[in-house]
């Protein structure tokens, strides 16, 4: 009875491992919402002054940070991943009065960021839900404070926030796409 027991924990455990890696969200959805808010900050672009010439304040990039989640498990990356886009969300919930970026253009990037951290929550499920990284939660309130604060979130402020919101999203698509290719 107990060797029973055992052996169906076993295949169960197995199982989960092996079906951590499958995400329908991330097979099927991830790239075509990837590619969707990247053009949407590719067309805030357009609609920018693209002026950043006299921007002295700079928080430098965590590249540290990607380098750790790469190493990390699959649940693990993937909470990384929707916690960049979590963070992304809150800093452009901030007031973009002096852009002249179009509303519905940030409403429908947000969306868009909001429901690829949902798609990719979702295949994460409950055994990787551990705390939030702390460091990066405090580069993007840096980028917050340091950035939009200090610039009075001037169009040259949000400019340098749209670029360094896209390298976060080409590297947390770099993390994506490794588990992608370790299936």
């Amino acid at each position: 009875m107990v060797n029973r027991i055992f052996f169906a924990c076993l295949l169960l455990s197995l199982y989960s491992a092996a079906s951590s890696l499958s995400c329908r969200w991330l097979e099927h959805k991830f790239t075509q919402y990837s590619e969707n808010y990247l053009e949407l900050l590719d067309t805030m672009a357009n609609n920018s002054t693209n002026t950043t010439e006299d921007a002295e304040v700079e928080v430098a990039f965590p590249h540290d940070l990607y380098t750790q989640a790469s190493k990390a498990s699959a649940g693990d990356r993937l909470g990384f991943i929707v916690q960049i886009l979590e963070q992304m969300v809150v800093l452009f919930e901030e007031p973009h009065n002096s852009t002249s970026w179009e509303e519905n253009t940030v409403e429908n990037f947000l969306n868009v960021v909001s429901q690829q951290a949902d798609g990719l929550r979702s295949c994460i499920g409950s055994h990787s839900h551990k705390k939030k990284n702390r460091k990066l939660h405090m580069y993007f309130k840096r980028l917050s404070s340091h950035i939009l604060e200090q610039m009075d979130h001037s169009a040259e402020a949000w400019e340098l926030i749209r670029r360094e919101t896209k390298i976060h999203l080409f590297r947390a698509d770099q993390l994506a796409s490794s588990l992608l290719t370790t299936n």
